[in-house]
């Protein structure tokens, strides 16, 4: 089995890391990420006509480009890689992925093709005050009124949730766990923005009194594709984790090459060594879980819910342990708010935590391998 990127998929890697150095320098990721919006809808709408990267894991059927889920997790590791501030991640591998296993014909051709013109901005809604991510802590309600349904409850930790046109809410229902569209602009909902460690990542809290909604599926069968979504969103942060990490690692082999101290780099001193050599195997590691996810995802492979687990977990803590260990090695410069260093610290920390934390998964992971 060989799980060597095509030619033609590394040309997809070349064509976004040129975008992005261009378009996504740290000068602009500092600025956006003091924005309310947190993103450029310039940069979006070019990402969306020139590159087509909203379109590219949705079918061609409804507006997108078709490709799988391998060249997607390209996309991300680059995206990861760049700090990316836009609200991709949670319109592609949140909002498409929820809409695409939702089993709604008629939804997806509604929603998914505004998703893959750049045209929707959208997001999920699933954790709550607990923060929980597991579907038994959904206690978000909807219930019917008259030929629709209202939604009442709260949502947390929603990413892109303030500035997103769509919003995707997991709520319970008489029948069970149920996926709901709202609109931006639907009467009772009301969005506010969170203080977050990791600037980069907008989030919000949204709110819902009576608030209309779009029932997506059937009612009460949302469970499964839900938990899938979780999965896929996982690989997807996976990807982005390891573009991370690779970044950290480059910058302190960098740094450890140009900094002198008594008279030589201290790329040359036995406990950098250590540190970077550490830092390459769990970066490589983390790249074949990650990948491997990523072909598991593509081939919709009965082994996801394993390998997702197992991938989510790993890259975590890879990824936050060569951020962190770049700061250690660039030393007292790595602390200030000028360098770089900080800001991959804080969303290795953030990621670790999205979706679950390492140990969340590896319980997930236990009880699916059935131990």
């Amino acid at each position: 089995m060989n799980f060597a990127f095509s030619e033609e998929q590394e040309e997809l890697r070349r064509a976004v890391r040129r975008f992005l150095d261009e378009k996504a320098p740290m000068t602009e990721v500092r600025r956006l990420m003091e924005t309310d919006e947190g993103y450029d809808p310039a940069v979006w709408k070019q990402m969306a006509e020139q590159l087509g990267l909203q379109s590219l894991a949705i079918p061609e059927e409804y507006g997108g480009a078709g490709f799988s889920y391998v060249e997607l997790i390209v996309v991300l590791e680059e995206m990861g890689r760049s700090l990316l501030c836009a609200p991709y991640y949670s319109t592609v591998a949140l909002a498409a992925n929820a809409l695409m296993t939702s089993g709604d014909d008629a939804a997806k051709k509604d929603l998914l093709p505004g998703i893959a013109s750049g045209e929707t901005i959208a997001t999920l809604a699933i954790t709550e005050d607990s923060g929980r991510w597991d579907l038994d802590g959904i206690t978000c309600s909807a219930t019917r009124s008259g030929e629709g349904w209202v939604i009442d409850g709260q949502k947390m930790f929603v990413l892109d949730g303030a500035s997103a046109d769509l919003i995707l809410v997991v709520a319970k229902t008489p029948g069970g766990i149920s996926l709901f569209s709202v609109d931006a602009d639907a009467k009772g909902l009301s969005r506010t923005r969170l203080a977050t460690m990791d600037q980069t990542r907008k989030q919000a809290r949204i709110d819902l009194s009576a608030t209309p909604a779009r029932l997506i599926g059937n009612e009460g069968q949302a469970a499964s594709g839900i938990t899938k979504t979780l999965d896929l969103a996982a690989v997807a942060l996976a990807a982005e984790q390891v573009g991370g990490a690779q970044r950290c690692l480059d910058m302190s082999v960098e740094y450890a090459k140009t900094r002198i101290q008594f008279g030589r780099p201290i790329g040359s001193f036995q406990a950098i060594k250590h540190k970077c050599a550490d830092m390459l195997l769990e970066v490589e590691s983390a790249k074949s879980a990650a990948y491997y996810a990523g072909w598991t995802a593509a081939e919709d492979s009965d082994e996801l819910p394993v390998v997702a687990a197992l991938a989510k977990s790993y890259c975590s803590e890879a990824y936050f342990h060569a951020a962190a260990e770049n700061i250690q090695i660039h030393g007292g410069i790595g602390f200030t708010w000028e360098h770089d260093a900080h800001l991959y610290f804080k969303r290795a920390k953030s990621s670790e935590l999205f979706l679950g934390d390492p140990s969340y998964h590896r319980e997930l992971l236990a009880q699916r391998i059935g131990l």
